[in-house]
């Protein structure tokens, strides 16, 4: 993995860095791909996953960067 940087124009400056790719290629291989239940030591930690999760899709008031006035 290689981290490259660019220099290129942007508007209203003159250049600015710019960061290439920095992830690692490749695809996820092996049983444990996509079993969550297993990166958890213990329940508390587990529940804590799950209630950020609905917590992210179901609250009314909102999460993060993502709050609005009014419903969608």
């Amino acid at each position: 993995m290689a981290d490259k940087v660019e220099k290129v124009k942007a508007p209203n400056r003159d250049s600015v860095e710019l960061l290439g790719p920095t992830f690692e290629g490749g695809k996820p291989e092996g049983k444990q791909m996509g079993r969550w239940r297993q990166k958890f030591d213990s329940r508390n930690e587990m529940l804590k996953y799950l209630e950020t999760g609905e917590r992210y899709f179901h609250s009314k008031e909102g999460y993060g960067s993502e709050k609005r006035k009014n419903p969608a």
